[in-house]
């Protein structure tokens, strides 16, 4: 790939041509000022291929610019692409592309990637048969309403005459201009006739990772690099390298030097990468690098100064931002029969993805060339150029497929290292976290506290309020993402407290968010799977069940009461078109399958919650019933089977979804159950698999899953399933021995403890 031509970009539009014998092309060509199409290809102001081409065997490639972590991502936006350009399914192949600014928005998270990209791919298909049926007009002369396409013919039924696309793309298909509104005005298929979409087909990314052809980032070689790996302070962040002492390095057989990493974005600090001919040469470089610090402000930092700081801001408010305020909460509950409040927390979590943080880059004619796994490409093609001081069209990231990402390669981190250190080192460098640098210095879920309080009367929420307080990960990531308070007061990180704007009716609500300063400092948090409602709702449905027993209600009839679909949560085009009543379906489905309100047996309780995914506007809706065997002697519970309900309104590949469910389902009982990080000394404690241990295959439970296809459009599957565990097992914990636990993970020191 050559350096970007800078573009001046006026609009986009759609093209459909054949730039060179042989070969449709199909895709946005930037348009430069008032060029025609035409003049556009003469000047080379767009880059072809841009969402998939065909060959002259009517072979498809659709280019995927969303990042595969293991989620199969490719093969529903396949699906949808290939759907309406009516091509069999077994001509279908997927390439993920490297960026170009013809793409526009490279990220990958939230459960975003269909429900972002299905209409898009689904018109950019219906584009590419239509303008194949305008060559078959031009060849026989009919009308375009006599001809249907279909299996990758055209025909005209009138004369009985039939062409394959292969052949269409041979004789060439005339340059076809579709603006964003003719591509809007495209009738898609009434999904009663659709063949692909909503059928379970295999991932097209599988071959490739079982006979080795799929490369991930660890895979990348290239001429003439060498190997890199960070030795990092002993503090998580604020440390500063004084000196080196590099002596007993360079004893060591391979030695390339090593960079000292100033970062400006200040994302890593106190950082020192060692180089050499090898990865292992590199470990032992690093080693024998003599580093001293200034370990900066956070060496007193630990887990419980900063839940203590937490608990300080809660009671003094500072800080509070307003983030739902929904008629007076105050004063309702002064008048509530019944009130209830209380504390929920969560702590440190890790990603620990298999594969380790790993950035190759290469510079090739004043290009650097990054080669990596990364779920926010666009933010890299940012950061780097600043870091630098190049020009942006000097930056292309290439995309590999990822070892694990669950939101930690949405940080730019160590492609910022890496390119900083091909720049210093002069040659291209393959830069590899270890195991403990990539556990140690994550960008951690963080501490959270919230206050939760309601009031209620003959049943029935009068008012609730939800203070939450957390670091805010948007802030340092990416500042421009931080949204307006409700009252226009300061700035909120939606990211931080999204989930708490909840889809029950209660007429007096009232939402606020806090930054924790010293978790903001010590622990810069990311996004790890799920996001704020995996503690947003864990307080949200675990403080219902609470008032509900306290009002004298079954938790389930006392939800669905909420769940009314009135007002706000009534729902809108295209996203919510239903609603609150959609939430209580699948709460009302799972409760059934689940068993609840059925005998279990002494010490067996079926626990319930419902969840509405990440953002509120583009909502999947969900629930689990738990069901969980306690020991009241010990405290010990084993979690017997989590039935789990998902309405994603059109579920493109079913029995993609319900992997998707199942493994989120695993990810959140592991994160309810098991997995805790903690900071001492402003360090994080546990760096490998032994210290932080996620769910074993032993303490796997019976997993039921229901995927309801509601024909609605359709929403993502990426973190529900994790966001819905935790309170689930809490509730049925409690329902099984009466203990409330309010702080994740959920052990049996707290069960036991809880019951008294």
């Amino acid at each position: 790939m050559t350096k970007h031509e800078k573009i001046a970009v006026s609009r986009r539009s759609f093209l459909v041509g054949s730039l060179a014998t042989g070969t449709l092309t199909m895709g946005y060509a930037l348009m430069g000022g008032p060029l025609g199409i035409r003049e556009a290809m003469a000047e080379g102001s767009f880059s072809p291929n841009i969402w998939f081409e065909m060959d002259g065997d009517g072979m498809v490639v659709v280019n995927i610019t969303k990042a595969e972590m293991g989620q199969h991502v490719g093969t529903p936006l396949a699906q949808a692409l290939a759907e309406e350009l009516e091509v069999p399914w077994e001509n279908v192949s997927i390439k993920y592309v490297s960026t170009a600014p013809e793409y526009g928005l490279f990220v990958t998270g939230g459960s975003w990637s269909v429900n972002w990209t299905f209409d898009q791919l689904s018109r950019a298909g219906a584009a590419g048969r239509i303008a194949l049926m305008e060559g078959a007009v031009k060849q026989w002369g009919v009308p375009l309403a006599e001809l249907t396409a279909e299996n990758g013919m055209v025909m005209h039924a009138k004369s009985g005459r039939k062409i394959s696309y292969g052949d269409l793309v041979k004789s060439g298909v005339t340059a076809r201009n579709f603006s964003e509104e003719e591509l809007g005005a495209i009738a898609l298929k009434d999904p009663a006739k659709r063949k692909l979409v909503g059928k379970s087909v295999g991932a097209l990314d599988i071959p490739g990772k079982t006979n080795g052809s799929a490369k991930f980032g660890i895979d990348v070689f290239v001429e003439g690099m060498v190997y890199g790996t960070p030795k990092v302070p002993p503090v998580r962040h604020g440390a500063k390298v004084t000196a080196v002492d590099e002596s007993a390095a360079k004893k060591v057989a391979g030695y390339q030097g090593h960079v000292v990493i100033e970062d400006p974005t200040n994302t890593t600090t106190g950082w020192v990468v060692a180089l050499a001919d090898s990865y292992p040469q590199a470990i032992k470089v690093r080693d024998a690098l003599k580093v001293t610090y200034d370990l900066g402000p956070n060496t007193q930092v630990s887990s419980a100064t900063i839940m203590a700081e937490a608990e300080k801001l809660q009671k003094s408010a500072e800080g509070a931002q307003l983030f739902v305020k929904d008629g007076d909460s105050a004063k309702a509950m002064k008048g509530s029969k019944v009130t209830h409040e209380a504390t929920y927390t969560t702590q440190l979590n890790i990603h620990a993805p298999l594969e380790p943080m790993n950035a190759t880059v290469e510079v090739k004619d004043d290009v650097y060339h990054i080669h990596a796994g990364n779920q926010f490409q666009t933010l890299a093609l940012g950061l780097v150029p600043a870091v630098l001081q190049i020009d942006p069209s000097q930056v292309v990231v290439h995309q590999y497929h990822l070892g694990g990402g669950f939101g930690r390669r949405l940080e730019s981190d160590y492609i910022l290292v890496a390119a900083m250190t091909a720049k210093a080192a002069g040659k291209p460098v393959k830069l590899i976290y270890s195991r403990e640098a990539d556990t140690t210095m994550d960008f951690s879920r963080t501490i959270t506290h919230q206050v939760v309080r309601g009031g209620a009367t003959d049943g029935k929420m009068d008012a609730m309020e939800q203070s939450v307080v957390s670091a805010w990960a948007t802030s340092r990531q990416a500042p421009a993402f931080l949204a307006d308070s409700v009252d226009k007061k300061g700035k909120v990180d939606p990211f931080s407290i999204n989930g708490s704007d909840h889809w029950y009716t209660i007429p007096n609500q009232t939402v606020t968010t806090i930054m924790s300063p010293q978790a903001q400092s010590a622990t810069p948090s990311g996004q790890l799977r799920s996001v704020a409602p995996g503690w947003t709702f864990w307080a949200v449905e675990c403080f219902l069940d609470e008032m509900a027993h306290k009002a004298g209600k079954d938790p389930l009839a006392f939800k669905l009461d909420m769940l009314d679909a009135t007002g706000k949560n009534a729902g809108t085009a295209p996203n919510s078109v239903g609603g609150a009543k959609r939430l209580a379906n699948v709460l009302k489905v799972a409760a059934e399958k689940g068993g609840y309100g059925k005998d279990m047996g002494d010490g067996v309780g079926i626990g319930l919650a419902a969840v509405s995914a990440q953002e509120r506007n583009s909502p999947t809706w969900t629930a689990c019933a738990a069901q969980v065997k306690v020991d009241k002697a010990t405290g010990d519970f084993r979690i017997q089977k989590l039935t789990l309900v998902i309405d994603v309104g059109t579920a493109v590949n079913p029995s993609g979804v319900e992997a998707q469910v199942q493994g989120g389902a695993l990810w959140g009982t592991s994160l309810a159950t098991k997995e805790v990080a903690t900071m001492e000394n402003g360090a994080i404690q546990q760096d490998n698999y032994d210290t932080y241990t996620p769910l074993r295959m032993e303490d796997i439970p019976e997993i039921d899953v229901t995927v309801l296809s509601t024909g609605h459009y359709p929403a993502g599957a990426g973190e529900p399933g994790v966001t819905v565990t935790a309170p689930a097992i809490a509730n049925a914990i409690f329902a099984a021995s009466g203990a409330r636990v309010r702080d994740l993970p959920i052990t049996p020191e707290k069960v036991k403890a809880a019951m008294g």
